[in-house]
């Protein structure tokens, strides 16, 4: 199961320096005839692998109308003009927004605001800041890559932990009759697919619902995601109709040769790892992958995300919560 991440502070997610905070500084143009317009870097937020965001505000416009504003960043320049890289955001006085992108992961850049006039360029403050980091690790020291997705970041494989963060193990029910009783104590379990530790190394573990509701199954500063976590993803690439066909791995290795479609533009690399039934049934690896939402639906069902390997269209089903499937994950932290 993939998971997702929303961003609160806490999470894994970045380490920010700022150098001085939202101040004024003189222009950096030697060129300059006259007064340059006057501003600030004011803030930034949703910093992730390759996008963050910056507020500017231009509190003088010098004596002529500020013909270009925006944002310039550096990895090497620690004073960054519009020599570098840049993002333009309009034109005029006071405050404006811009998304700075294609920058790298784990990763130190110097960005400031700046605005022209006739007379040159002025520009703000730099503020440091550090792209997140493009691996997490379990409690187990299982290592996932994670990618970004619009303004998701989500991990590009399933999940292979078997226990809590706080150190207790996840119950590995092997037996057809003990996943039975376990909806009577609401305990999460896993397994791997024919109970076949082999299988998990590729296609990760399969859990059951209640394993994903009431245990710390996630990395730290990460969970499940939700339904319309899920379909922010699937509307990504287009709805129902057509996502899958971006989303799933590409080619005949894992997903068979009806797997026609499949470009896997998107980075997410879904993989067919089949799915485990009430009665031990274990089924569709190669064939179908399922993965759970945090959503339930009444007190003995939740919903799924599933996708099969002659279709590149995908859907949505409630699912008994007995059933295992896999988990994605993303960060905890909402950057929608």
């Amino acid at each position: 199961m993939k998971t997702f991440t929303t961003l609160t502070i806490q999470a894994i997610l970045l380490t920010v320096l700022i150098l001085s905070p939202a101040c004024k500084k003189k222009s950096d143009d030697t060129t300059a005839t006259g007064p340059v317009p006057v501003l600030l870097t004011v803030t930034y937020s949703n910093v992730l692998i390759s996008t963050a965001d910056f507020t500017g505000n231009v509190t003088s416009d010098g004596g002529n109308y500020v013909t270009k504003r925006g944002f310039c960043w550096s990895k090497t320049n620690q004073n960054p003009t519009v020599q570098n890289d840049t993002i333009v955001c309009g034109s005029g006085a006071g405050s404006y927004t811009g998304t700075i992108k294609r920058m790298q992961g784990q990763s130190l850049y110097y960005v400031r605001a700046y605005a022209t006039n006739a007379n040159g360029t002025g520009y703000g403050s730099t503020f440091n800041l550090t792209t997140i980091d493009t691996t997490i690790t379990d409690v187990d020291n299982n290592h996932y890559h994670i990618i970004q997705i619009g303004t998701q970041v989500w991990m590009d494989e399933n999940l292979k932990v078997t226990h809590t963060r706080n150190g207790f193990p996840i119950p590995n029910v092997t037996d057809a009759t003990q996943w039975g009783q376990l909806s009577q104590y609401q305990s999460g379990a896993y397994c791997d697919y024919e109970n076949d530790p082999i299988n998990s190394g590729t296609y990760g573990r399969l859990y059951n619902w209640y394993a994903v509701q009431n245990i710390s199954i996630s990395p730290a500063g990460w969970h499940i995601p939700s339904y319309d976590e899920w379909y922010q993803l699937i509307n990504y690439f287009g709805g129902d109709n057509f996502a899958a066909a971006k989303l799933k791995e590409a080619g005949p290795l894992h997903w068979g040769i009806a797997n026609t479609g499949a470009t896997n533009e998107s980075g997410f690399t879904a993989l067919p790892g089949g799915w485990r039934g009430i009665q031990n049934a274990f089924s569709e690896i190669s064939y179908s992958g399922s993965w759970w939402t945090s959503l339930n639906y009444m007190s003995d069902e939740a919903w799924m995300i599933r996708m099969t390997s002659d279709k590149n269209s995908m859907y949505s089903n409630r699912f008994p919560i007995l059933l295992l499937l896999r988990i994605q994950e993303l960060p905890r932290l909402n950057l929608a």
